[in-house]
């Protein structure tokens, strides 16, 4: 039978700071104790990517400290109240110092086609159908097509059938087949594949595509696999970043929905 799969996302890395260089600066321009204060604040949790984005917003102005630029008399001491000024300010520029990266394990290729369009702060690497070979078909079926679900499977495990039974004939596994050639007929018999098989994508974006593709991802007229999967990433991300992503709310429709767009 087919392997019904579910798209599932796993979050495998985020911004790691050297604090010891980053004090180093800090101490050189006069603004350690804004360091000091954000340590003292996490208590031994720091999140690295939200003190990135924060430490880099800071630069613009030397707002480290008041009086370390004449003409900042004042500064936002509560980092949340400063996350807020800017993305009210649309000072996106800043969240793109933050990479996070991600596994996306049983998606559709329908997906990762429509993912890889968002091409400004990303990059992806995904499972190559030129050296990996069907012997079988992972499958979900959306839910439109719930009423020809048997009929859908069928299809798809004809075509699995078929992927097994011509690398057969072909004799691609044979003793002394090249590899070159076992990649050409791998590449051939993928055309015969659904592009709705499951695949695998590691994708890394920065805190600014990530806002924007959440919010365009998840609306209500973008594609049903594309909301369950952003929707999943907008949960960790609420998590993981939440004073970045502090603007952001859940509208009963599933759509994921910021104060500040386009930030």
């Amino acid at each position: 039978m087919v392997r019904e799969t579910v798209p599932e996302v796993f979050l495998l890395s985020r911004p790691s700071v050297d604090r010891q260089a980053m004090r180093a600066y800090l101490e050189a321009i006069g603004g350690a104790g804004w360091l000091d204060r954000r340590l003292a604040e996490a208590e031994g949790a720091v999140n690295d990517g939200e003190l990135l984005v924060e430490f880099a917003g800071r630069a613009c102005y030397r707002s480290w400290e008041p009086g370390l630029n004449p003409n900042v008399r004042k500064v936002r001491r509560d980092q949340r109240a400063y996350f807020l000024n800017i993305l009210s300010s649309r000072h996106g520029s800043v969240l793109e110092h933050a990479n996070y990266t991600f596994a996306l394990h049983g998606v559709s290729r329908v997906a990762t086609h429509e993912i890889v369009r968002h091409r400004a702060g990303a990059a992806y690497s995904q499972e190559s159908l030129r050296y990996v070979r069907l012997v079988d078909i992972g499958f979900r079926v959306p839910p439109a097509l719930e009423p020809v679900r048997q009929r859908c499977l069928e299809i798809v495990e004809r075509l699995e059938e078929f992927q097994v039974e011509a690398a057969r004939e072909l004799g691609i596994d044979a003793e002394g087949v090249p590899f070159h050639v076992k990649k050409e007929v791998t590449s051939a018999l993928r055309r015969l594949a659904p592009i709705g098989l499951s695949t695998d994508l590691v994708m890394t974006m920065n805190l600014r595509t990530l806002r924007h593709v959440v919010e365009m991802r998840t609306a209500p007229g973008a594609e049903e696999e594309m909301r369950l999967i952003f929707s999943r990433i907008a949960e960790i991300m609420a998590q993981e970043s939440s004073g970045v992503f502090q603007d952001f709310h859940r509208e009963a429709d599933g759509s994921w929905v910021p104060a500040h767009s386009k930030v």
